[in-house]
């Protein structure tokens, strides 16, 4: 008898977020909905001398609130945001990890640059030593590989499942959930810890700075990053994470779980044009798109909402919003839409694990949150951004899209449920 895996349906029961404008989700959820920008100058390294000196810091952060083993403060900020965010979203779903199955549980994190921290300090610590080996720190030779966030994760919890790191650049968080979401759908977990996790150093901010994907516009560091309008020039630099509890759809019904909504599909796709521009006619997203609402079985009819890439970037908005046209036709001007970036700051590989949370919000509170500081829309971008203030909406389907250097796309829909 053959197995049909489209019998195990997955729902989120859980959510935590480690971020710039909130580490709880109400808070969390009344600066999004509110648009207040976390945005503001960079006080963790001197960017004094670049000519971009803000981003989106989270302050006042300490792993001993969550944890009081004293080894974390060792790990690097990705590792110890990741572990935090984990353990709010277990809290949130109220689930006890110990008493579930431990190989039938997994954890599936999406990173860009963790374990780059520890790279630098193995170098800074073999030079500063003299070239002596023996001068490096043991975790910083574990911390150096880009696993290690949901190695720690699994160690923490004593999870034997599937333990797997994605790193599909800006596009990792939305590509681990999904990944973490195939796995309860194939049968081969029950439960799945899975999202996102990054901090901003200062190698990355320059790295950025040189290829002039960040708003130089810091005179006022909350209006800043503008998606979609005339002006925009970039986005503002953020960190954080943010973990969801995935559980098929039966065992969550089962213990009498809260639902915020139900992962009905993940499309992801490459496009094998540029390292970091979009191509022109938008294939990426199109693609994306297109098998995201295949895998759920949807008619972009179905939709009514996307939170958006929105980076801000010259290129991106227009093509992003002409590939939406391409894909939604004439339902594209019945679509709300909203880049919440601006408010959290581009997280990187967190990125789309932060804005799933976003939709589910969305979807549990029947609310938009809005698209900040869009004042002079691009002409090329002319659909409904939802600006200015939240919008009170019954939304049935949401999908977060989110786009990674190297051309690499992914979107996920979730449902009411």
């Amino acid at each position: 008898m053959s197995f049909d895996c489209t019998q195990r349906r997955v729902v989120i029961t859980g959510m935590g977020v480690i971020s710039p404008c909130g580490q709880d989700l109400v808070r969390f959820w009344e600066n999004v909905r509110g648009g207040v920008s976390a945005a503001a100058p960079v006080g963790r390294f001197d960017a004094s001398k670049m000519p971009v000196k803000i981003g989106a810091e989270v302050k006042d952060f300490d792993i001993a609130r969550f944890t009081s083993s004293k080894k974390f403060a060792h790990y690097a900020l990705t590792v110890q945001f990741g572990v935090a965010a984990a353990m709010l979203a277990i809290r949130d779903a109220g689930i006890e990890i110990a008493k579930l199955d431990p190989d039938r549980t997994s954890v599936v994190e999406g990173t860009t640059i963790s374990g780059a921290v520890s790279v630098i300090n193995l170098r800074d610590s073999y030079h500063l030593g003299k070239h002596n080996y023996r001068a490096l720190h043991p975790y910083d030779v574990v911390g150096g590989y880009c696993g290690e966030g949901s190695s720690t994760i699994g160690l923490f919890l004593g999870i034997h499942g599937n333990v797997v790191t994605y790193c599909s650049g800006c596009a990792s968080g939305n590509d681990a959930i999904g990944y973490a979401a195939h796995l309860i759908r194939s049968d081969d977990a029950d439960v799945a810890v899975a999202g996102g996790s990054e901090e901003m150093i200062e190698l990355m901010h320059m790295s950025f700075c040189r290829v002039r994907a960040m708003t130089e516009l810091d005179g006022d560091p909350a209006r800043a990053m503008r998606p979609f309008d005339k002006s925009r020039d970039g986005f503002v630099l953020g960190e954080g994470s943010a973990f969801l509890i995935l559980e098929e759809l039966s065992h969550a019904r089962g213990r009498g779980a809260r639902i915020y909504a139900e992962l009905a599909g993940h499309g992801r796709s490459c496009e094998a044009y540029h390292p970091t521009d979009p191509h022109p006619d938008g294939l990426g997203y199109r693609r994306a798109l297109e098998r995201a609402l295949h895998q759920a079985r949807l008619h972009p009819t179905e939709v009514d909402y996307i939170n958006a890439h929105g980076s801000a970037t010259p290129l991106n908005d227009p093509i992003e919003t002409a590939s939406i046209k391409r894909v939604f036709q004439d339902h594209s001007r019945r679509l709300a839409i909203s880049a919440t970036k601006p408010v959290t700051g581009h997280l990187m590989g967190a990125s789309g694990a932060i804005e799933t949370v976003i939709a589910a919000l969305t979807l549990a509170h029947q609310e938009i949150p809005p698209t900040i500081n869009l004042e002079d829309p691009d002409e090329a971008c002319d659909l409904d951004y939802v600006r200015g203030a939240a919008r009170s909406y019954p939304v049935r389907v949401a999908l977060n899209l989110n786009a990674g250097f190297g051309g690499r796309y992914a979107c996920l829909v979730l449902k009411r449920i």
